[in-house]
């Protein structure tokens, strides 16, 4: 059982990579494979809708586009999959969105595959806008018809500067509770 997390910061390194390992350090605890994915050197083309991923076998996007090549291939063959993202002017980053987007397309042109997975958002910000964005990840989590866990509050914390997020008390727990609900899911669902 592999829990994919990724981090849709353009920033390597930041607060958005520290959530996302940590949950993904808190699942690995728990017993199930990792592996973390950063966007930050991946500059995602946006999805062109040409819809020639329709029925691709194995699914595929046919765009060319280097920065993409492999994400297809870790989105199935993960049972849980994490999505991490700063609020940029009130919602997720252009990386996260190119990348569900393209993703969600495919999945919903060839075959499903992500059907009775378990996804999880998290964000942060430095001041507001994680509801939108929080929503925003949730909502194609939910399309694709995946299974989402709670935790003691919503999925997000504070910070604007690189590891401002490690003062955040709460969020860091909430973090830790979510990623062992999610483990504990995956092991109820796939185990």
């Amino acid at each position: 059982m592999k829990v994919l997390g990724i981090s849709g910061s353009p920033r390597a390194g930041g607060n958005t990579e520290t959530l996302v390992r940590l949950a993904l350090e808190t699942i690995a605890q728990e017993g199930l494979e990792t592996e973390f994915l950063s966007l930050a050197d991946r500059p995602i083309k946006p999805c062109q809708a040409c819809e020639r991923c329709r029925g691709t076998n194995p699914p595929r996007c046919m765009q060319e586009d280097p920065a993409f090549e492999g994400i297809i291939e870790k989105f199935i063959e993960a049972q849980g999959i994490i999505v991490g993202s700063p609020v940029y002017f009130g919602s997720a980053t252009p990386q996260t969105m190119a990348m569900l987007d393209r993703v969600g397309y495919v999945n919903r042109f060839a075959g499903n595959f992500l059907r009775r997975k378990v996804g999880a958002a998290i964000v942060v910000a430095r001041r507001a806008g994680h509801n939108f964005t929080f929503a925003q990840i949730n909502y194609f989590f939910l399309i694709s018809e995946m299974i989402v866990p709670g935790s003691t509050y919503w999925n997000l914390a504070f910070g604007r500067t690189k590891g401002e997020v490690l003062n955040d008390q709460e969020g860091l727990e909430t973090i830790r509770t979510l990623a062992r609900n999610m483990a504990w899911l995956i092991r109820k669902l796939y185990g």
